[in-house]
């Protein structure tokens, strides 16, 4: 005798019933961000190596790749890793991470035109 207790509303279960439509929905959205991936992928790459993207400035050429490279990564997590449906404490703990991450750059570049460094370095 098995009985089947759960926790979720008769209106949740319905909208995790396996429809061939959603399916196909699903598929359309995972190739759409896929071609998107791999169209930014090269865009990445014509932005580090072709001259017509160049900003005049490595850094600038850096920079504009970083973005490119945060843009896919939300993409990622947001679409394939299923993020778009997490609850708040999800992102609150990204905007953490995030910010900690930038905190830690901002220190590594402080450090890095540290002047006191630099009299070390001179022969």
């Amino acid at each position: 005798m098995s009985e089947h207790h759960s926790d979720s509303s008769p209106a949740e279960h319905a909208a995790h019933d396996d429809h061939p439509v959603d399916f196909r929905k699903s598929i359309r959205t995972y190739l759409t961000i896929g071609a998107i991936l791999i169209g930014m992928t090269f865009f990445t790459i014509a932005v580090a190596y072709m001259p017509i993207f160049d900003f005049g400035d490595k850094h600038l050429n850096i920079g504009f790749g970083l973005l490119i490279a945060a843009f896919k990564v939300s993409l990622v997590c947001l679409i394939f890793m299923h993020l778009n449906h997490e609850r708040g404490l999800i992102y609150k703990t990204l905007l953490f991470s995030m910010v900690f991450f930038a905190a830690m750059m901002f220190l590594f570049c402080l450090a890095f035109n540290d002047p006191i460094r630099d009299s070390f370095l001179k022969p």
